[in-house]
Order: C-alpha cells, then structure tokens, then sequence
C-alpha cells in the first residue's frame, strides 16, 4: 500500500519579495517554498516551524492557511522518479520576527543549496514550483482563486 505524505510550506512575503529555498537538479536550479513533510505525532503547524529551522535557520510566526495543492507526481513533469508519489501540501501565510535571522539552517533537503529572496516581479524568470501560483501574486499579496488548488506542479 503507498501512502500519502502531508506536508506544509511557508509563504513569506517582505519587501515585495518571496522567501524561496534554491535548489538544484539535473536541470538546473529551481526554487520551492519552504516546509515539507509533516512527521507522525506533530501537528502542521508544528512540522512547518521545524522544518523552517531546518532549511531556513530561524523561527516563523505561522498565520492562516492560504491554499492546499496536491502533487500526484505521475501526473507531472518528475514522472519517472516520482510516479508513485502522492503529497498534500498546506501552505500557510507566515512572517518572520527577525528578517536578519535567516542563516544555513540545521538540515537542508538533499537538492538545497540555499535560501534566496525573489523579487516578486522577478518570479516569472525564474523556475519556481508549483509555476501554476506564479500568477497568483499581485501587487505584493498572494491571492489564490481558491483554498484548493488540485493536483498541481
């Protein structure tokens, strides 16, 4: 039986700019919001406050939840070495009590190697995942047209 990983990532937005973890793969460089998957016995919140430590190196104030995606990876681009993965992704609003803070977190995801702030007016140069909710930042605000947002990448 396979089984369906919950995640949660941040989204930060300060100065017109998007918090972003950079990674690099095959085919260059790509960034994500921070975040990922959620542990067994920790609530989201929970997992997502670790999880910025881990990859961005400072705490995050945790707001409301701004949109689910699903991500069915057979269905996507990475088919060959994700088709037999399924997450749920929780991505909530989130703030920074000290912006200087960000640093080398305390484990970084195998792909990371770092953490960049993305012009907001910038983010349509870059390869940024999921590149469907690049259109949904506007005038410094993210506004999704819905709370879910289906199997997307």
């Amino acid at each position: 039986m396979r089984h369906i990983r919950t995640a949660a990532r941040a989204l930060i937005i300060l100065n017109q700019k998007v918090l972003a973890i950079k990674m690099r793969d095959r085919s260059g460089v790509f960034y994500i919001l921070p975040g990922g998957g959620q542990r067994h016995g920790e609530t989201l919140r929970q997992g997502l406050k670790r999880e910025c430590l881990e990859e961005i190196g400072t705490e995050v104030e945790i707001g409301e939840l701004l949109y689910v995606r699903e991500y069915i990876g057979k269905n996507h681009e990475f088919r060959k070495s994700h088709h037999s993965f399924h997450q749920v992704e929780n991505v909530f609003s989130c703030s920074l009590p000290d912006p200087d803070s960000i640093g080398p977190g305390t484990e970084h995801d195998k792909k990371q190697v770092g953490v960049e702030w993305i012009p907001l007016t910038d983010l349509h140069n870059r390869r940024f995942l999921p590149e469907v909710i690049k259109p949904f930042f506007k005038d410094g605000v993210f506004s999704p047209p819905s709370n879910y947002l289906g199997d997307i990448n």
